[in-house]
């Protein structure tokens, strides 16, 4: 038989560690249900929420990545319409110096000729100098090339400049460039054309470093979502779970509340010994 005592209530004891133990758990399904998350804090669990910061480090940092491949694709984009935009003068150009190979025209109708194909040699210049993005300009010579990240080690891409400012290796026209007879407009018809070669080329080799750096940027926004996933599997709780879990322990706590409060009765008990 249990001993009766006034001075230790061993069934409250029981009780109240067996309700203090319900609270703690029904504390710890609030939290997960208020946050969302099973592991909050490296109370939680530590090795689990080392891992999870280790990895949300590294999104972050991929974010960074992000912002500089953006940066330079539009860079090259900016460049590479302009490149088009040379081209197409080019284009304007050569017909012009055709022309003016006719043998047929007065000095007049060259020298009409010869100045339009100086104003399209200076919009050329304005063109390339005015390809800037964020202070970049990758065809106006002025740059060798543009290095934005490719990965959060520090790696970097590189999209060599091309500069189709005229005087340069591509455009092969001199900042003066003229004519005002046949054989210097022949002489001028064979640069345009030289010309025209090379920008496409450098457009050719500019549209594929884009498209490269658009992949990229592809490849590095799926790695981020899958390590968000990956994060969320370690740390998100599942709130179904929780949420039956909280209704179990809502339910025992009220258990709990009342196993004491019977516990609490048990020595008026004593007073029944005495005819009380």
């Amino acid at each position: 038989m249990a001993t009766v005592s006034v001075n230790t209530n061993v069934g409250a004891m029981v009780a109240l560690q067996n309700l203090n133990k319900t609270n703690k758990a029904l504390n710890e399904s609030q939290t997960r249900i208020n946050t969302g998350l099973k592991v909050a804090s490296a109370k939680d669990n530590g090795a689990i929420y080392a891992i999870a910061q280790s990895q949300r480090s590294d999104v972050k940092a991929l974010n960074a990545v992000t912002e500089s491949l953006n940066r330079a694709v539009s860079i090259v984009d900016v460049a590479l319409a302009a490149g088009e935009g040379i081209s197409d003068i080019l284009i304007q150009m050569k017909e012009i110096t055709l022309a003016a190979q006719d043998t047929g025209l007065d000095d007049t109708a060259r020298a009409t000729l010869a100045e339009d194909f100086e104003a399209l040699r200076n919009q050329i210049r304005q063109v390339s100098q005015g390809a800037t993005f964020n202070g970049v300009n990758i065809i106006d010579g002025s740059q060798t090339s543009v290095s934005p990240l490719s990965s959060t080690k520090g790696d970097k891409m590189r999209v060599e400049a091309k500069n189709l400012d005229v005087g340069g290796t591509i455009v092969t026209l001199s900042s003066a460039a003229t004519f005002a007879s046949v054989t210097a407009a022949a002489a001028q018809f064979a640069a345009v054309e030289l010309s025209l070669k090379n920008v496409s080329g450098a457009l050719s080799s500019l549209g594929t470093a884009s498209k490269q750096i658009s992949s990229h940027i592809t490849f590095v926004s799926k790695l981020s979502d899958s390590m968000e996933a990956g994060i969320g599997n370690l740390v998100d709780a599942d709130l179904a779970k929780e949420s039956a879990k909280l209704q179990s322990l809502q339910t025992k706590q009220q258990l709990g509340i009342q196993a004491l409060s019977i516990a609490n009765q048990a020595p008026q008990m004593v007073l029944s010994l005495f005819g009380q």
